[in-house]
């Protein structure tokens, strides 16, 4: 499946067909995977997509790309992103030898025929399209679903739908649905590589639901083959939650504190957990003096017993002047990461008079979450005052304390 490594560029699927012609000449491709990530992904909340998630360690993306780089029948990857996505999906993919990636369109049906048009240099037999957000596809799955396209020009996993099945009318029931023949369609849909290119180039007009339903449309066959539950798309942070405790049976829980303090000095704004603020003064560092983030690093730095953020970037050295606070945050992460483990948990307390912090809270929840690869909902910042005492209470600096929880195996 060997690809060269690559430059992501800003042009569209003609760049990656000229790329696939180039570099496979003439030379036929049995079975090709699709991966759909273009989508915004945002109803997890947060600035991340729920498919560049760190999840147990992985993003969702990874895990799913992985899941194919392992199956031996797979001869090509390639992943459909969205433009604004171009260095998640590079850090996501970092260090994989794989086709690169096109960028989708403006709906799902768009994203998939570019991909799938991108694809067509390489002549492939077969093509699994799949959701980037269901990462435990299993191997079983893509078995039976490449199987079944030898006997029909399409085919998809589904589960049967075993509850009953209700149909609301202004709050309430208004009648039952008979469940008796209804599946729950899941992904990856397997489809002859030449039919489903067509109906995507046929159908172009219309809106389908999956694309399954375009073959439906053109009277072609589509075979159910079983499913798995355990192949569950996320789209809730209840999925996510489910998703991660499925891959941390065995965990060890660590919390660690932060603390930090800076004074102010001469300057029109103050950068707190990754967010500027503007400010009658401006806060004194070595680096941009974040109090947050630097609370947070050092408290993720205590969960795992491996020092402060002094000792991994002395103020003595050049290299860390006027530094964003974010590397240190994502160093602190990374080192968890090493361990096998994750960040699931960080909580920062501002301590000032001035500058107000509540305007501000959202944005600051989604920038540490997003340099942590977090849930929002995983990120809490507060703010309080000390009722005039001490320093802050004169208004001659800010404090910040943190606690951060880390998942290590056991």
């Amino acid at each position: 499946m060997g690809v060269a490594r690559y430059q992501l560029c800003p042009c569209l699927a003609t760049w990656a067909i000229a790329y696939s012609v180039c570099r496979h000449g003439a030379q036929m491709v049995g079975n090709a995977v699709l991966i759909v990530a273009a989508g915004s992904g945002r109803r997890l909340g947060g600035e991340v997509p729920k498919q560049y998630l760190a999840l147990a360690g992985r993003s969702v993306l990874r895990r799913s790309i992985d899941a194919f780089r392992s199956h031996t029948d797979i001869d090509a990857i390639r992943v459909v992103i969205s433009g604004d996505h171009r260095d998640l999906y590079a850090k996501a993919t970092d260090g994989l030898d794989m086709l690169p990636p096109v960028i989708g369109g403006a709906a799902r049906q768009e994203s998939v025929r570019n991909g799938l048009e991108s694809l067509a240099g390489m002549k492939p037999d077969k093509v699994l399209i799949h959701d980037a957000a269901r990462p435990f596809v299993t191997a079983d799955v893509i078995d039976g679903v490449l199987q079944a396209l030898d006997r029909h020009p399409g085919a998809i996993p589904a589960v049967p739908v075993i509850d009953t099945l209700k149909r609301g009318s202004d709050g309430t029931i208004g009648g039952t649905v008979d469940r008796g023949g209804l599946w729950r369609a899941q992904t990856p849909q397997g489809f002859r590589f030449g039919a489903i290119l067509e109906a995507h180039r046929k159908l172009s007009d219309r809106q389908l639901t999956d694309d399954a339903a375009l073959l439906e449309a053109q009277g072609l066959s589509v075979e159910l083959v079983p499913g798995a539950e355990g192949n569950f798309k996320i789209t809730t942070m209840e999925d996510f939650e489910r998703a991660t405790r499925l891959l941390t049976p065995a965990r060890d829980y660590l919390t660690g504190n932060g603390f930090d303090v800076h004074r102010f000095t001469a300057g029109d704004h103050v950068t707190i957990c990754g967010v500027r603020v503007e400010h009658s003064h401006a806060l004194e560092g070595h680096s941009d003096a974040d109090v947050g983030l630097h609370a947070i690093t050092d408290a993720i730095l205590g969960a795992i017993g491996a020092g402060d953020i002094g000792q991994h970037f002395p103020p003595t050295d050049a290299r860390w002047k006027g530094a964003d606070s974010a590397a240190f945050l994502s160093h602190a992460a990374s080192l968890v990461g090493e361990r096998g483990g994750s960040v699931v948990h960080v909580d920062v307390t501002i301590i000032c008079e001035r500058p107000k912090i509540g305007p501000h809270r959202e944005a600051m929840v989604r920038r540490v979450a997003e340099i942590l690869a977090l849930a929002p909902a995983r990120v809490s910042v507060k703010a309080t005052t000390t009722e005039g005492l001490g320093f802050t209470g004169r208004r001659e600096g800010i404090a910040a304390q943190a606690t951060a929880t880390v998942a290590l195996p056991t």
